[in-house]
């Protein structure tokens, strides 16, 4: 079933914050009006693809999820993209064109460690150049790939988008090694 640009905005918004999550603050992340966000969100619980939790609480779906087009991640692709990897295919901080830092991560939970530290020029010039989104790709990730696509889109710079990026692939990390551990099904 196809959904409406706007629907659509407010599912990826939802899935991206990735936890139960009031419409105003959906609405501050999209700047859409409550009213409009709000119709739309009762719209998408009366498909499925929101659940309430609680008053005026909602969360995404897995009928949501599948909405957005993410393939299903199996307990093997989950290893894959959890697995170590050799030099040539960790990433690799820069702090400009030319300019490496010779830092690198060699996994995602690696790279997860070392965006708390790394340099926030370098950050920014990575986010910027979608240089995360095709290391992503490359380890088989589209749905941590489209995250951060979310995020450049969504100007965020400084502090804000190292807890933003932290928090997304911390999350995801921790969502692969649950299926791989247990062989749960995603969405």
């Amino acid at each position: 079933m196809s959904i409406s640009p706007v629907k659509r905005l407010i599912l990826e918004t939802m899935w991206v914050i990735d936890k139960p999550v009031k419409p105003k603050d959906i609405a501050k992340d999209t700047r859409l009006t409550f009213p409009t966000v709000m119709m739309h969100i009762v719209g998408l619980t009366r498909l499925g693809y929101l659940q309430q939790q609680g008053k005026g609480i909602y969360v995404i779906t897995e009928k949501g999820k599948k909405t957005l087009g993410f393939p299903e991640i199996d307990k093997e692709k989950a290893g894959a993209i959890l697995a170590y990897l050799p030099l040539e295919k960790s990433f690799h901080f820069y702090a400009d064109i030319g300019k490496p830092l010779n830092i690198h991560a060699a996994s995602l939970q690696d790279f997860c460690d070392k965006i708390l530290k790394i340099d926030m020029g370098s950050l920014e010039f990575h986010v910027n150049r979608g240089d995360f989104e095709a290391w992503f790709m490359d380890l088989g990730d589209i749905e941590l790939a489209r995250k951060t696509l979310l995020i450049k889109e969504q100007k965020i710079f400084g502090e804000d988008l190292r807890q933003k990026l932290y928090e997304i692939v911390k999350n995801r990390c921790e969502e692969l090694a649950k299926i791989r551990k247990n062989e749960v099904a995603t969405g």
